[in-house]
């Protein structure tokens, strides 16, 4: 079988390797010119471990991952206002848990790729003929490719997903904040960092820091925003809602990068009746994003790539497989989702009285039965999605 795979992302490249490992004809169409090198740090574990262990790629990822101690929310002056000890959240997950740059995510999966994978960069797609029998894409310089199945795994705002299911106002639900990611050299700030994910205790907007190997900085940042459009600048936007912030944030904000080398998006879910129509399918985030709030969107990806991958082999026919693939995901998304919208309000506090609920709250996070109650909100519902899952073949 052929498939053509649009996004060379987490969700992109962990489908592909899926596919070509079970001996499928893999197009990977990717806009960017290459890899890209930008993105924040990420916590991975649940069902996305349990298929990135099963697929063959945990071992690079454990490799190309770092250990941290604590999440620290540190004031003006950096000094520690409350935090949550990393091994209370591990035990949480079962242990089963790895801090990652995406980039180095992505790139776990990529040198896992098989011999059958064309990965194509400075690729668009343009029209989509789906018919009863495949599918057919047109590139933006006008060439056509023919396959079995058209698979969107290009993000939040999914050019699949606008082809085929239409607008993007139509699925995507902001909640009511922008973020941002680099990093930047500061052995300075690094070392002051430590083995700590610190994030600014702060009203109305936080700041995130990470350690990097090389004396680097990863960075992240949300900020409340009612209206989802983007600035035409982020970097000046990014500068002017942080610039009266203290302790490491004036530093990070005058190594932030141009615009055009800066992540910038707002926060939003995506919320589909249906995640395939046809022979076209939607993964990741482009069919079911939860948001960096939730956590867990890149396990979601390779979770969900893992299962439509296994379907694809074992069904009897496509529409068996993209049918099954949800069925067997979507109450786990679900889940994600509704944790992330019930705790946006704690994020980035507006008030001080909700600010100090959460110093609060984690403060009580330290006491017996207290941290595993509090852990396991911050991880979610246990799911055997991929450990327990057998394929129902239809």
């Amino acid at each position: 079988m052929r498939v053509i795979v649009c996004g060379a992302g987490i969700a992109g490249l962990a489908l592909a390797q899926r596919l070509a490992a079970q001996g499928a004809e893999v197009t990977v169409l990717e806009r960017a010119s290459g890899p890209r090198a930008g993105g924040y740090m990420i916590d991975f574990f649940g069902p996305g471990y349990d298929a990135a262990e099963a697929m063959g790629v945990l071992p690079r990822i454990l490799e190309l991952g770092y250990r941290v101690d604590e999440l620290a929310y540190c004031d003006e002056s950096g000094r520690r206002r409350a935090g949550l000890r990393y091994a209370q959240f591990a035990r949480a997950a079962g242990g089963r848990v790895v801090s990652v740059l995406r980039p180095d995510l992505e790139r776990a999966l990529r040198e896992h790729l098989g011999g059958h994978v064309d990965l194509r960069y400075g690729r668009t797609i343009a029209a989509v003929d789906d018919r009863v029998d495949g599918v057919t894409v047109t590139l933006d310089d006008g060439d056509e490719l023919t396959a079995g199945l058209l698979v969107g795994c290009d993000g939040i705002h999914s050019a699949v997903r606008a082809l085929v299911f239409g607008p993007e106002r139509e699925y995507l639900r902001h909640l009511g904040f922008h973020t941002a990611a680099y990093s930047f050299a500061d052995p300075a700030a690094r070392a002051e960092i430590g083995g700590r994910m610190c994030m600014t205790d702060s009203l109305d907007r936080a700041m995130g820091f990470y350690g990097l190997r090389d004396g680097r900085v990863a960075v992240f940042s949300v900020h409340h925003s009612a209206d989802p459009a983007l600035p035409d600048d982020p970097r000046a936007a990014l500068r002017r809602e942080f610039g009266r912030q203290g302790w490491l944030v004036p530093r990070a904000l005058a190594a932030c990068p141009p615009s055009e080398g800066l992540y910038y998006d707002q926060v939003a879910q995506v919320v589909m009746p249906s995640w395939s129509r046809g022979r076209v399918a939607l993964l990741g985030d482009a069919a079911y994003a939860v948001s960096l709030l939730a956590g867990q969107g890149a396990a979601l990806a390779v979770a969900g790539a893992y299962l439509l991958g296994e379907h694809l082999a074992r069904a009897a026919s496509v529409e068996a497989a993209l049918a099954g693939y949800e069925r067997a995901l979507r109450p786990v998304v679900l889940d994600r989702q509704e944790t992330a919208r019930k705790g946006v309000r704690w994020f980035a506090p507006t008030t001080r009285g909700r600010l100090r609920l959460r110093r609060a709250a984690l403060a009580a996070a330290r006491l017996p039965l207290a941290d595993r109650l509090f852990a396991n909100a911050l991880v979610g519902k246990p799911s055997a999605v991929i450990t327990g899952h057998r394929i129902r073949v239809g």
